[in-house]
């Protein structure tokens, strides 16, 4: 039976970190950005290099790594020991849970240099997308809504 339930709580766990990921491609917009006025350049790519963009370091995964942990913790034991157990498997719990958290959520990126038609040289990092591939030499267009900019085509 407290199988069950640690194994329960881990998947919902798991669950509620990988639901609480965001995209940063250059084409998914957060509802606030939704209907707002945004600024447009244009320029050309001078150069690409591949980024690594971390993962999200939220307290879901910490926390949910410690309900995890204490739980399995509190089943070693009986008595004094087992909440000592529980105290350290909590704690060993959360800080899994928070590697585990941006583990999941870290993401390949690409670093976008493009010198606009103004003259001035400016770099974007946005998330790989599958169905957008840039190439040095390309047009593009430069959109910033909120502080906000992405590289389109």
């Amino acid at each position: 039976m407290r199988k069950t339930a640690l194994f329960s709580t881990l998947a919902i766990a798991l669950l509620g970190v990988t639901g609480c990921a965001s995209t940063l491609d250059g084409q998914t917009y957060s509802r606030e950005e939704a209907r707002q006025v945004q600024t447009v350049r244009t320029g050309t790519i001078v150069s690409l290099r591949p980024v690594q963009i971390e993962g999200t370091k939220t307290p879901i995964g910490g926390g949910a790594g410690a309900i995890v942990g204490g739980i399995g913790g509190s089943t070693i034991g009986g008595g004094r020991g087992s909440a000592v157990a529980a105290v350290i498997g909590a704690v060993a719990g959360g800080l899994l849970g928070a590697a585990a958290e941006e583990g999941m959520t870290r993401t390949q990126g690409v670093e976008i240099t493009v010198r606009e038609d103004d003259g001035v040289m400016r770099a974007y990092v946005q998330e790989v997308s599958p169905n957008q591939i840039f190439r040095v030499g390309e047009r593009v267009r430069i959109l910033t809504v909120n502080g906000t900019s992405r590289v389109a085509h």
